[in-house]
């Protein structure tokens, strides 16, 4: 974990102010220290200044190196997991290196392979390179945007870029701002984001699997990797084991690092089997493996079952450690705690987030960070194997809009009308889903049902496992823990994506080659238990806390939050009965959420004094 932050301009002469720019490139440390606490460093040049905070788990930056004399650079946020290979191939170009640091393999091999030297990379990264020759600055991102990276363009054209948003208002004269196209990405897509919009005016994010480049000759964007369509060939006995060593091979390699390592375990397939593979390649060397798992105060006296979380997770987890023999930690989130933690994950974001479902795992994080560095969690499995409710329903494979937020009368409920009508939510919503739906990759003889099918994962990668991979980071990179995803390995996701769904799903059975793939890892009650998403509250205490916090809003003449809310709808909504089973996004975020979330935007536009 790290995070980086600059600005770049191919005419500029930085160094001519030293006193302007220096105390910004502190500033964009400063705001972003949780993200790398180990140390910091500043580097003021001609046409560029850079800032770097630096994990203890990450390598030190930023590194330079000459070739026929030119210098380069490069900040990296992030870890290559093929580290070894790319090393060996540098090696038979007579690449020498000088330290064991993946900023340094980063760096040559692009010198070596050019632009798409990225597509060779196995890892998570966002990463700054610069050509000081040929005046030239390289944005790379990691094939599906774990680690975030914002840029926008100050009034003389500089170029300014940061791991968070917050990073870019610290250059002189930029301020955030905000337009209807950044409105309806909070209140019409929201938590979600549309690819590349940083949600305020003018700012930015680098795309998944994309370079953006300035230079004296111009300034574009473009991909060095994309998701692609072919024939699946390999019978299902084949499919079962190529899946079963890419998962197991993925979870090895991101094992890499010296610092104290951890499992999240819910109790479920997914970190269940991620966690088992890590105590067996731990116990060959005669360690054992540490695990957390994550409740609420009192939520089994409360828990309410319904179809989208239909068991507590307690059983299954105590099962599991017994299983692994791990050295587990039960920790709980009071319902104090996690109203509060509602502004910090907004502070992480830099953006309204999801709600309790972020500000739990942030209080979660912080926690794990008191004794480990490394987190291996289960995210992502669902996005890949289809394993939501929303894939194998009709209705949504042929609704033609997001699946996981068909239903916009929540949204709407509570809106002022006048705002609402100005928003053209249904038109906004629908020109996001149409330009995202016509990316996916498809076979020319594919039939109708057959790109649907496509469609949803496709939209799934694309939309929701960004979601759900950009609130894994900000909330383990607020208290800089490195929350490592084998399920979001590139090669994994390749490979199912080009599977018949019928495969997929044969037999009924929900995420069937994952759990064919994990038998004899885990026990089959585990490997075939029904799914259950990430656990929330349902205790009474949490949504007072939340009307009481809405009141104090509503009570509140200055709350900005106001322009765009209805008080009298609210003080309905407030004393209706709480929903639970129908979610407006996703599968958590519910009556209570709605509330939470309004909270978080009144935060967010408070602390960004919008």
């Amino acid at each position: 974990m790290s995070s980086i932050a600059g600005f770049f301009h191919c005419n500029q002469n930085f160094q001519e102010h030293p006193r302007l720019y220096r105390p910004c490139l502190q500033k964009m440390n400063e705001v972003q220290k949780h993200r790398g606490t180990a140390d910091s460093s500043i580097y003021l040049d001609i046409h560029c200044g850079l800032a770097f905070n630096q994990s203890v788990s990450a390598d030190p930056g930023p590194y330079f190196c000459r070739k026929n004399g030119r210098l380069y650079g490069v900040m990296l946020d992030g870890i290559l997991y093929n580290s070894d290979e790319l090393k060996q191939d540098l090696s038979s170009w007579n690449w020498t290196f000088d330290h064991d640091s993946d900023a340094e393999l980063f760096l040559k091999s692009f010198l070596q392979y050019g632009f798409d030297f990225a597509s060779r990379l196995n890892g998570v990264f966002s990463a700054a390179i610069l050509d000081f020759s040929k005046r030239e600055c390289y944005l790379y991102r990691d094939f599906f945007g774990t680690k975030p990276l914002f840029y926008t363009f100050s009034e003389d054209g500089t170029l300014v870029f940061s791991s968070e948003i917050k990073g870019l208002f610290c250059y002189p004269g930029l301020t955030p701002k905000l337009s209807s196209n950044g409105l309806n990405e909070v209140f019409s897509l929201g938590p979600a984001r549309t690819p590349g919009n940083g949600i305020f005016d003018g700012v930015f994010e680098v795309l998944p699997a994309h370079c953006f480049i300035v230079s004296p000759e111009g300034i574009y964007q473009k991909p060095y990797w994309r998701l692609s369509c072919h024939p699946h060939e390999d019978d299902d006995k084949t499919t079962i084991e190529k899946i079963s060593f890419l998962f197991q091979d993925a979870v090895e390699r991101q094992m890499k690092g010296s610092a104290p390592f951890c499992t999240f375990l819910s109790g479920g397939v997914d970190s269940s089997l991620v966690s088992a593979v890590c105590a067996k390649i731990l116990r060959k060397k005669g360690e054992r493996l540490t695990t957390f798992s994550f409740d609420f105060s009192e939520n089994s006296r409360y828990f309410q079952s319904n179809a989208f979380q239909p068991s507590l997770d307690r059983p299954y987890v105590d099962q599991m450690v017994s299983f692994l023999d791990s050295d587990h930690h039960y920790l709980e989130c009071s319902q104090e705690t996690l109203a509060q933690k509602l502004t910090d994950s907004v502070i992480a974001h830099d953006l309204p987030a999801m709600a309790d479902v972020d500000s739990s795992m942030l209080y979660f994080c912080s926690l794990v960070r008191q004794t480990h560095t490394i987190a291996m969690t289960g995210e992502c499995a669902d996005e890949i194997f289809g394993g939501y409710p929303w894939f194998h329903k009709t209705e949504c494979l042929y609704a033609d809009t997001f699946p996981w937020s068909m239903d916009l009368r929540p949204r709407q409920a509570l809106l002022r009308d006048d705002f609402l009508e100005s928003l053209h939510m249904e038109t906004y919503i629908s020109h996001a889903y149409t330009a995202s739906a016509a990316q996916t990759p498809i076979c020319s003889n594919d039939s109708d049902l057959t790109v649907r099918q496509k469609r949803i994962a496709w939209l799934n990668i694309s939309w929701f496992m960004q979601t759900l991979l950009n609130r894994m980071d900000r909330a383990a990179a607020y208290s800089d823990l490195d929350a490592r995803i084998p399920f979001a390995d590139r090669r994994l996701v390749e490979y199912l994506f080009q599977i018949p769904w019928e495969m997929k799903a044969k037999d009924g059975i929900v995420k069937r080659l994952l759990r064919e793939a994990g038998r004899g890892i885990i026990p089959d009650e585990i490997l075939f238990r029904k799914k259950s998403p990430y656990p929330k509250t349902y205790h009474p205490q949490y949504e007072q806390l939340l009307k009481k916090k809405i009141r104090e809003i509503l009570s509140d003449s200055s709350s900005p939050v106001l322009s765009f809310i209805d008080p009298s709808k609210v003080n309905r909504f407030l004393s209706s009965p709480s929903d639970y089973g129908r979610p407006w996004y996703g599968q958590l975020m519910a009556g209570p959420q709605m509330l939470a979330y309004l909270i978080q935007i009144n935060e967010w536009l408070t602390l960004m004094k919008l």
